[in-house]
Parts: structure tokens; sequence; C-alpha cells
């Protein structure tokens, strides 16, 4: 039997793109003869709809649009397994339904519920009993739902729905498939992305295979689907412990087929042990993400391109090389006129230029080649034609980023050359439109005002983050107001560590429509940026990389930086790891790190940074709820609406900071 998945990328109740995606992933498997096509979990109306799944008329929309589906299936010979929601009786399940020509064969439910990290299934979805089946009309037929098996010339499958399959061996359905002649298990998934859960998956689907001796079909969503999850898309064929195909992984198309043909008349031996995958690039695997994340995320919200305040600091140049390489690895695998369409911000006139650009000889498409230097710390580029001055040295993708990201300088007497020069070096090696303008004037305005108000002058030594914040904040109206003219998306560079502490100001640096690197801690943002001047090209990233963390709102002779306010930030890191992904206590976490330091770090000054971090975290709840939408890259994060809730008023581990 010829067996494939297909990975779709979807967006809530947007009938419209994941019908369109639906039946080009059945087309395409119908032309390669296909027999048997997982379509991923809850593809048809999305799998982040959220509360609109406790709604009546969402069940009933997706029945109707399954009749479209069901259209589409015209091959005898190929069933096509697709994911929606069914409601009855108040009560909405997760189901697959399988169709074969045309005709509906039966909704398998989902069996249990993911409730953890970023998922809430429970609040949405009702487990399906094991052994049990009903049966539902709808427009005059009746359907049978429940944990059902199939049969497709002569091959026995039955499901597990992505959560089914991370149950112990105990619970799991497929313990229960087996005895009832199940050859072939299918899992339609919706598994979110965060590094290094590939290899999980991959262990996940391959020991199923062995353990139950069955054939294993797995096949996930794909992209950055509702604005806070991406889906990589995985699609995974094995048997009996062995792998017989694997995708790449994180595409920019909207649909991912793999196909494999499997002799189920030949049992083949049982493997002795899973052959590992090559350990993950993690900052690869990240690039990819967060380059996914922020195409579809800019297609989505129709977005016209992305406005960014360059610091010349690690977090912001990582978001500016992040939309560079959203052009870079877009182009790479659509080509420049798939991609400038997919984006849907690019004239027709663009469209040609491009082509007939990449049509030029010697006109490179791929790398962070430098643009020419257009000088001068006041300079403003024309934002509007991808033909700007200069544009005959500039590469395609520097001109497709220059027309999706405009940069900006906004610089005090606290500003450095260094980080002017860094912002510089930045902006002009991926091509992005850069602006220069300091905001001065702005904050002499408002200290002027409150100094007025309280009839005293605000000084360094009695207003020192008053005066610290005022800069931050002033920031944040001129570069919105630009983001606005533009039609664009406002970028906010906070990373995972300043959430933790707080070490950011509402309404200043924390400003934006979106937060893509949130989700990810400091040390790793620097690793990352290192890694892509050396295995990127991005030579831009020089000077940053040689620069420590620094807010530069004191006086440049104070010389501040953020481990000086804060601590060391892997050490932040590190404690922050503890407290809240292995949720430890303060004690534990204290003991935790004696064991791990030894004698490296004085005991009194650790006891000191975890009393820090406690109490930093405890008094800054409020500012982790109001962040703009953030990725989940890593394996956890600290989103309240994605994975880490905590009350915004709380004692404050007044008494377990007050024992250590």
């Amino acid at each position: 039997m010829r067996l494939a998945g297909a990975a779709l990328n979807q967006t809530p109740i947007d009938w419209q793109n994941n019908l369109r995606n639906i039946c080009e992933a059945i087309q395409l498997a119908q032309d390669a003869d296909v027999e048997l096509l997982c379509l991923p979990e809850l593809c048809l109306t999305g799998y982040g709809c959220e509360d609109l799944f406790l709604h009546d008329w969402l069940s009933e929309t997706a029945l109707l649009h399954l009749q479209q589906v069901r259209q589409c299936c015209t091959d005898p010979n190929m069933v096509v397994c697709v994911g929606l929601p069914v409601r009855l009786n108040g009560q909405t399940y997760n189901t697959a339904c399988v169709i074969r020509n045309q005709e509906i064969l039966g909704f398998a439910a989902k069996q249990f519920m993911a409730n953890d990290g970023v998922h809430y299934e429970p609040r949405f979805f009702t487990s399906w009993r094991p052994g049990t089946t009903a049966t539902f009309t709808f427009n005059g037929e009746e359907y049978t739902i429940g944990d059902l098996v199939f049969e497709h010339q002569g091959v026995r499958f039955g499901f597990e729905i992505c959560e089914d399959a991370w149950r112990p061996a105990s619970d799991r359905p497929a313990g229960r498939l087996k005895p009832r002649g199940v050859q072939l298990i299918v899992n339609p998934s919706a598994s979110h992305f965060a590094m290094s859960k590939t290899d999980v998956r991959y262990q996940l689907v391959l020991k199923a295979s062995r353990d139950y001796q069955v054939t294993y079909l797995y096949a996930n969503l794909l992209g950055n689907e509702a604005g806070r999850i991406t889906y990589d898309g995985e699609i995974l064929i094995a048997r009996n412990g062995q792998l017989i195909t694997r995708n790449q992984l994180l595409s920019f198309k909207d649909v991912d087929l793999e196909f494999a043909d499997v002799d189920f008349a030949v049992e083949p031996p049982v493997a002795a042990d899973i052959t590992p995958l090559p350990t993950p690039d993690e900052y690869r695997e990240l690039n990819q993400a967060l380059s996914l994340a922020l195409f579809d995320y800019l297609r989505k919200a129709r977005s016209k391109g992305f406005v960014l305040s360059l610091s010349g600091g690690a977090d912001s140049c990582m978001c500016a090389v992040g939309v560079a390489e959203l052009v870079r690895l877009g182009v790479l695998e659509l080509g420049a006129e798939a991609f400038m369409r997919k984006v849907g911000t690019f004239t027709e006139d663009e469209i040609r230029f491009a082509v007939e650009y990449a049509q030029l000889p010697g006109a490179p498409l791929v790398g962070p080649e430098s643009a020419s230097d257009t000088g001068g710390r006041s300079q403003a580029v024309s934002h509007s034609a991808m033909q700007t001055t200069g544009s005959e040295k500039m590469t395609l993708n520097q001109q497709l980023t220059r027309r999706l990201l405009t940069c900006a300088y906004q610089g005090t007497v606290n500003s450095s050359d260094d980080t002017y020069l860094s912002a510089k070096d930045v902006a002009d090696n991926i091509g992005a439109v850069f602006f220069s303008w300091d905001i001065d004037q702005e904050v002499k305005g408002y200290t002027g005002k409150i100094e007025h108000a309280l009839g005293r002058e605000l000084s360094w030594k009695t207003d020192d983050l008053t005066l610290q914040n005022i800069q931050a904040r002033v920031r944040a109206p001129s570069i919105w107001m630009l983001a606005n003219v533009l039609n664009c998306l406002l970028i906010t560079t906070s990373n995972r560590s300043e959430a933790a502490v707080g070490y950011c100001t509402m309404d200043g640096d924390t400003a934006g429509s979106i937060s893509p690197i949130a989700g990810v801690d400091k040390a790793f943002v620097k690793q990352w940026l290192v890694w892509a001047e050396a295995e990127l090209g991005y030579y831009g990233l020089h000077r940053v990389n040689n620069l420590a963390p620094t807010a530069e709102l004191r006086p440049l002779e104070d010389k501040q930086t953020d481990e000086r306010d804060l601590m060391p930030y892997p050490l932040l890191n590190r404690i922050e790891r503890l407290a809240f992904y292995e949720r430890l206590s303060p004690q534990q976490v204290l003991t935790q790190l004696e064991g791990e330091l030894n004698a490296d770090i004085d005991p009194e000054l650790l006891k000191t940074y975890v009393k820090r971090f406690y109490s930093l975290w405890s008094r800054n709840q409020w500012k982790r709820e109001r962040y703009a939408p953030s990725f989940h890259l890593d394996d956890y994060n600290l989103d309240p609406r994605s994975w880490l809730r905590f009350p915004i008023l709380s004692g404050g581990f007044a008494a377990e900071l007050g024992a250590l």
C-alpha cells in the first residue's frame, strides 16, 4: 500500500485557505497513486480556534465544509483521513474523519487531551471513552463516531491522535488496537515546535512501530498557525522500529506531501534498537522556525512589513537578522516570484523587477552580501521602491529585506557610538531601511514637566529608575508612528531572561505588535548571533558580538551593563529553569545551585542572586501579562497565555526567601 502524510499550513476558521490546502494535498496524493493519506489534526478548522470549539456553529460549519472535502475524494482506491471537531450534546470531540470514494466511513475520536505546556485541550474537548462508539445524524445522514477500526484493501488500521501517542503504554490506544488486528496506526497531529523536540517525536513513532509491530504513519501541522505556536510539519512513516521515510521540516510551502510504499504481505524483522537521529543543530532549528513564524505572521496579519527600533544590542540585532533570514530561506525554497506573491505585499512591478533582476548575470539570490554604504548617521532612505540608489550593488535578498524591514536607531546623550555603529552595520549588511534620530528633546520635555509639577529637579541619585524609564518610554511614540504610517508590524525585542525579572520598560522597549524572541533566553541569543556571523556570513554582527549587553539608559561614565544590574545571564537562566520548569522551591533551587557551582561563586553572593531573582519575578508578573504575542521556540516559555501562569498579586515568596 502506498501511504502518505501531508503537512498543511492552516489558519483558524480560514475556510477558503484550509479547504484549498486540503484539496491540493488530496489531488497531489491522487496524482501519486497514494492509497491512504493522513492529514493533520483539526486541519479543517485549524487547531488554534480555542474557545470557538465550544460554539455549536463551528462544528456545524466544519461538517458542512467536510462535504466539499468529500467531493475531492474521487479515487476509489484511496482513503483520506481529515481532522475536524464534532460537537454532540454540548460536548466537543476531536476527530479524524475517514473518507473513501466520497463516502464517509466514520469518525475516530481522540481519547486523551493534552493539558500541559502550551496545550489546554480539556477546556475545549471531551475525551472519548475507549472501546465505545455512537452514532449521530447530520443533514439526513447517519455517521459512526468513537473508538473505530477501519479496513482498506485488506489492511486494518486505527488511530492515535497526537496526545494519544504520548501516554504511557498502559493507557495509549495502540495497545488496544493491536489485539483488534490492526496492522497500521495513523496519527494526525498538531505537535508544537520546540528545539530538539523532533528527536523525541522520532523516537516515539519508531518505538511504537517496534513495540506494537505495526506500520506507523504520522503527519503534523505546519507553520505559524494562530500567532504563538509554530508547527514543524513533520511526516514520519516507520515499520517494526525501522524508519521508512521522513521529510524536511519547517517548509515555507502550504502543502508538503511525503509518501512511501509498504508491503503488508511481507513481515520484516523487528528492529532490536532504534537508529538515533543526528544531534539537532539548535541554532539552525531556531533560525528556520523563527523565520517561518515571522513569515506566516506577516502574511496572515496582512501587514506590509516590519518596523524595528534597532538599538544595536543583541536582541534587536537578532530580530533584524530574523527578518533577513525570512527572506533568504523563503526565496531559497519557493523562488523569488512565488515568495513575493505569497507574502502578498509586493506590487506586480516589484515582482517583475525582482524576476528580471534575478536573471541578470552574476545577480546573487542568497547570502548576506553587503549593500552599498549610503553613509551618514542621519540618513533617510525611501521605503517605497526596490529600485533605490545603489540597488545595483545589492543582492536581491537585500532588496526584498529592504522592502519588508525598516529600522530606526533612537539615540540619547547616554547612547554610545558603539551601539549606533552596531545598528548601522547590521542594517547595511541585511539591506534594511535605516533611520537615525535622537530623542533628547522629548526626554527633556517630559522631565521638565514633572520637575515643574513637583517643584524640584530630578536626579540620578534620587530618581534613577524614573530617568532610565522615560528614555525607553519616549522611544515608543515615534517608532509606533512610523509603523502606523507604513502599515507595518512593530517588533518588540524583549527576551525571556528580561521577561523573567521585568528588566524592561512597559510602554517603552516592550511596545510592539509582536515579540518574536520573548521565549528565548539572553545567553542563547548571544550564542545564536555568534553562530549567525560565522555560519550564515552576517559579518555585520561582528560589532554587536563584541559588545557587553547594556540598556544604555544611565550616563556613559556609569558603564551600565545588564549583568551588573541583574546577575550573570547563564545563572539567571539556570535559576529560572529550576524554579519554573523543574518546579523547585527557593530553598531547593539554592541547594541545587550550591551543588552545581561548588566553590565557583561566593555562597552569600549566590544567595543574594536567588533572592533577587524571586523578588523581581514576583513583582513583574503584570509585565509578562502585557507582553506582545511571542513565539514558542524553546521547550518552555514564560507567556501566561501559552505556558506559565502566575498570580499578578502574591506574597512574593517572602516566607520562603526569609528562610534562606
